[in-house]
């Protein structure tokens, strides 16, 4: 362990958790904290470069209370994974302990608050997380992507903080890389991605709108795009038919540096689409997640659109011949994407890790 001393990250184990919290776990390696993670057993799936020296798997459970039959035994199960994570910070002794959502961070938390450890949780939606709604009561600081979040509540007066969204060190090297002009007839660079939850539906909208695409302009795209594993060989073979250049995949390890040769982006609007977005400051079009808990990703995309920096659709309003007018339009005007390229870098946070490890820092003095 560094002379400064073990900080613990706790965090539920899909990419938007597990990334900010990598994010600063980077920054405090740096600043020489040893670094623990307490998560679930998908981190075996989004945490495989994260810096730990140490990943601990933690039960958890997610209470439902539509389900309440299940209760007792998920239940049982946070009590579990509050016991595990108390008996390995009685023995590991952090100075400080990160929360960044999802009910895998309720068990490590809670042990934090009854050892007397130093807490804070990080929201990384522009609404507060169910999870974090309950800790928030009770941990030190709260940290925020967006200036403006929902759902706070009143014990969160006078310890919430604005740090924005940390991203991950390899989008962090694409930070306001130089945008290319979009020329009205030459070649137009797209990325489409959705994450698990949303490539899917891209894999079946997006071939409709480029079928309803005039040919000449459906012959200027080259496209990277997101399917899942299942999907990719007739999501190509109906690309193939199209006269469309296409490279598909499950999962693209170099994400961040397409983001940055693309020049327009249609996905998701999660908390970490969206903040790698205005780190690296690409214009995109949104099409949050319909009938998500407490609308997050619609609020997400509320607050990049109202910067300037992307367009707003939802799903359920979606048409494929209305999108491709509304594509072609965006492909032959080259301004309006420079200028929301722009508009996506200010709505950036590109120091909110350092943010972040300051704030840290800051309750880990108090614990020495």
């Amino acid at each position: 362990m560094s002379d400064k001393g073990l900080i613990i990250l706790a965090a539920g184990g899909t990419g938007g958790h597990l990334f900010p919290a990598q994010a600063l776990a980077e920054v405090l390696v740096k600043r020489g904290y040893t670094v623990h993670l307490m998560t679930d057993e998908r981190v075996r799936d989004y945490g495989k470069n994260f810096p730990a020296t140490e990943v601990h798997i933690i039960p958890s459970a997610s209470p439902s209370l539509s389900k309440p039959w299940l209760l007792p035994a998920r239940g049982l199960k946070l009590w579990s994974g509050y016991r595990k994570a108390k008996a390995i910070m009685k023995r590991l002794r952090p100075v400080a302990v990160a929360g960044f959502g999802g009910y895998p961070s309720f068990p490590p938390l809670f042990a934090a608050r009854s050892l007397g450890i130093p807490t804070l949780v990080h929201e990384q939606n522009a609404v507060l997380g169910r999870a974090n709604k309950v800790l928030a009561k009770r941990v030190d600081a709260i940290a925020t992507s967006f200036e403006t979040v929902r759902g706070l509540p009143i014990e969160a007066d006078g310890k919430t903080i604005f740090t924005g969204n940390p991203v991950r060190a390899i989008a962090l090297a694409q930070n306001a890389a130089p945008y290319r002009d979009v020329l009205s007839t030459g070649p137009f660079s797209l990325v489409v991605f959705g994450g698990s939850q949303g490539a899917k539906f891209f894999s079946d909208f997006m071939p409709q709108v480029f079928a309803a695409m005039a040919e000449p302009t459906r012959q200027r795209i080259q496209l990277v795009q997101q399917c899942r594993a299942e999907d990719i060989a007739r999501v190509q073979a109906q690309y193939d038919q199209l006269g469309i250049k296409a490279e598909l995949g499950a999962f693209f390890s170099d994400m961040p540096k397409r983001l940055a040769d693309a020049q327009l982006v249609i996905c998701r609007s999660g908390a970490s689409s969206i903040a790698e977005l205005g780190v690296i400051g690409r214009p995109a079009a949104l099409v949050p997640l319909p009938h998500a808990i407490d609308n997050d990703q619609l609020r997400n995309a509320q607050s990049f659109a109202a910067a300037g920096a992307g367009w707003l659709f939802q799903q359920n309003e979606l048409q494929p011949d209305d999108f491709a007018v509304r594509l072609t339009q965006l492909m032959s005007d080259g301004a309006t994407l420079m200028k929301s390229a722009n508009m996506a870098l200010n709505h950036g946070a590109p120091k909110a890790a350092e943010n972040l490890a300051d704030l840290t820092e800051k309750l880990a003095r108090k614990a020495r």
